[in-house]
């Protein structure tokens, strides 16, 4: 491993473990080098800016200050090729926008190097994004779901039914190459499956949703996942 990926990992390492910190020794054993190196790194770590804390004694170690964020150079070239990729995969995933517009951020105070080594990376990276839906669609769902607000929808099945309807939004959901609105629909009196692409028309009404909760949709599809799990 090169001592900037190395230093990457360390810093990950340190902010994981909290308010617990690490001895120099185990950090030594985790990376493969030795201690003394270990220090060093430590040493460049927090000249850089780093908020690193250390203990003296048995028991003690080193560790990352708790709360605090770390600077921006701690993201690799393929760090930040990876939230480019992902984002730019997923154009018709909910937020999206709000999505490129972080990633763009953490790559506006990138230092010139990394920013340089990430550019060049993604060149490397092609995507073939799917056609999103109406912008001013997907803005009234998402509003819908932060606000939990009820959604009027005018919406065709697979049928070609068209319907109007009011669904209290519980989730979005991405299965099988398509995106999902997943709600309590008024109309049918359950939870429905809506599939973002059928939805014609979506404005956001004044009225609270009445707590319907995740609970209620039952038990994921085999492909899916929660995007934010703790491991």
């Amino acid at each position: 491993m090169k001592r900037t990926e190395r230093l990457h990992a360390l810093s990950e390492m340190l902010r994981r473990n909290g308010s617990r910190g690490c001895s120099a020794e185990r950090l030594a054993r985790e990376f493969g080098v030795s201690v003394r190196t270990v220090k060093r790194d430590l040493a460049a770590l927090e000249n850089s800016g780093a908020p690193l804390w250390s203990r003296p004694g048995p028991g003690g170690g080193y560790g990352m200050a708790v709360g605090a964020s770390l600077p921006p150079v701690s993201l690799s070239p393929a760090q930040a090729v990876a939230l480019m990729a992902a984002v730019s995969a997923a154009s018709d995933a909910p937020y999206a926008d709000l999505a490129a517009a972080g990633v763009q951020k953490i790559l506006d105070v990138l230092d010139p190097r990394t920013r340089g080594r990430a550019d060049e990376l993604a060149r490397r990276v092609w995507v073939n994004a799917s056609p999103s839906s109406s912008r001013a669609i997907r803005s009234a769902l998402e509003e819908a779901m932060v606000e939990q607000r009820v959604l009027r929808l005018r919406y065709t099945s697979g049928d070609g039914t068209t319907t109007a309807r009011d669904v209290e939004p519980v989730l979005f959901a991405s299965t099988n190459g398509q995106w999902y609105l997943v709600g309590w629909c008024r109309l049918r009196d359950a939870m429905r499956w809506f599939m973002v692409s059928r939805i014609e028309r979506a404005s956001v009404t004044k009225t609270a949703c009445g707590g319907h909760t995740i609970h209620e949709v039952g038990e994921p599809p085999a492909n899916a996942r929660p995007v934010h799990s703790r491991g």
